[in-house]
């Protein structure tokens, strides 16, 4: 066969046509990088794989620690609530908390063992966008199944447990908008290609978490997912133009739900005002729960009044055992156990982000970056709420505050990062 036919029909050979070799069912599929034990690089599609590499245990020891903490602190300040209960269980909430810790560390290692490159899959990232989404307009719905409280509509009941669709949100959040940009990273500068999708499921997001009354959550939502944006790669000029018209969109949405509401969202102002007051030592009705707070850091000293003592537990400070247990801490084991607390915390972020800048793609750095900084937001938001440096913001402390659920999706969190650091060379 001539060199002329050859490049007319190159699918031919010694002049007869051949079929071309089937691509395998996988061949489409996203690949990544895998070394094997030898160090020859190969690439590998995407798929349900386990991985039994050594998992950062600096990042998993702080974890234990710092739920181990959690638990006990949680015990002492949830023990007098506990004895209001009917009938009387001074053990009540720690036997919950204790069984979902239980089975979120049996979670977490569990997770840790799979390839994290699986919640990269398109389909299966939108199909639990849309379907926690859903779950968070299942808030609305009317009693037995949609539970409000004081007009927040944020939770639903299931199975005779309570559950806040938007705790799970902020991990698929995460993960949504790092496989997007990880996908769509040659589009990051146009704002019509790049930005705008990110700034559609983040408005989303934002706009249901203003209808569920629960502000402070649209604010941490809409922190978290500009900082996996921004760390992503988005050039400053598009990443300004997302932030200015996502600000504009929340802020309309909140006029607008606050006009239809006849004022539903006064009591933002309110709690403005009750920083002011409780610093200047005046307790009011809108400054009760800070002043409180306040009192029980000040009773605590350096060296506190012994685990179990606290005297602000006994109804004096109002949700000890959730949003306000720092200073149920400081009270009892004084300023030296509230350092404690943030240096630990501070371990947890520092070992996070170098697992981060360790991961072995993109995709990994992202989702590893967006768990980490939600962490680090919540405790800070919750302690500063404690210390009167912001408003009540009715945000938890993470590992640490009781709730079975949130528990549980916070160490399935920690199980993410450590399945990324398996795939580091830490």
């Amino acid at each position: 066969m001539t060199n002329t036919a050859a490049r007319r029909y190159p699918d031919t050979v010694n002049g007869r046509r051949v079929k071309k070799a089937r691509k395998p069912d996988h061949a489409d599929a996203p690949a990544h990088d895998e070394r094997e034990q030898g160090g020859e690089l190969r690439k590998k599609s995407v798929g349900l794989r386990f991985y039994d590499g050594p998992i950062d245990m600096v990042f998993f020891t702080v974890v234990i620690v710092l739920l181990a903490y959690g638990i006990i602190m949680m015990f002492s300040a949830s023990y007098v609530a506990g004895l209001s209960l009917n009938p009387p269980d001074g053990y009540r909430y720690v036997k919950t908390q204790g069984i979902a810790a239980i089975f979120g560390v049996f979670l977490m290692i569990f997770i840790s063992f799979f390839d994290y490159h699986i919640l990269m899959n398109r389909k299966l990232a939108t199909f639990g966008f849309i379907v926690t989404l859903g779950l968070m307009l299942l808030c609305f719905a009317p009693a037995p199944l949609g539970h409000a409280e004081a007009g927040a509509h944020r939770w639903i009941n299931v199975a005779g447990q309570s559950f806040q669709p938007s705790e799970l949100m902020k991990a698929v959040l995460i993960v949504f908008l790092a496989g997007l940009i990880c996908q769509n990273t040659d589009k990051l500068s146009s704002f019509g290609k790049g930005a705008f999708p990110l700034l559609v499921i983040l408005g989303i997001v934002c706009i249901v978490m203003v209808a569920q009354r629960h502000i402070s959550g649209m604010l941490l939502m809409g922190v978290i997912g500009l900082c996996v944006i921004f760390v992503g790669g988005m050039p400053w000029k598009t990443f300004i133009q997302l932030c200015s018209v996502l600000m504009v969109l929340a802020v309309l949405a909140a006029i607008l739900y606050s006009s239809a509401k006849g004022g539903g969202l006064n009591y933002i102002a309110d709690r403005f005002s009750g920083m002011g007051q409780a610093s200047e030592g005046e307790i009011t009705d809108d400054s009760w729960q800070t002043a409180q707070s306040l009192i029980a850091i000040g009773s605590g000293g350096w060296f506190g009044l012994g685990f179990g003592e606290s005297r602000q537990k006994y109804a004096w400070l109002p949700e000890p055992q959730n949003d306000f247990i720092f200073p149920i801490i400081v009270e009892e084991l004084g300023y030296l156990g509230g350092l404690v607390v943030i240096i630990l915390f501070g371990l947890l972020i520092y070992r996070g982000f170098y697992i981060a800048k360790k991961a072995k793609d993109k995709f990994g750095m992202l989702v590893v970056t967006g768990i980490t900084f939600q962490i680090g937001v919540q405790a800070l938001l919750n302690i500063g709420v404690a210390c009167n440096a912001f408003p009540n913001t009715g945000v938890s402390l993470p590992f640490f505050s009781y709730g079975g659920t949130a528990l549980l999706l916070q160490l399935a969190e920690m199980g993410i990062v450590l399945a990324v650091s398996r795939q580091c060379d830490i």
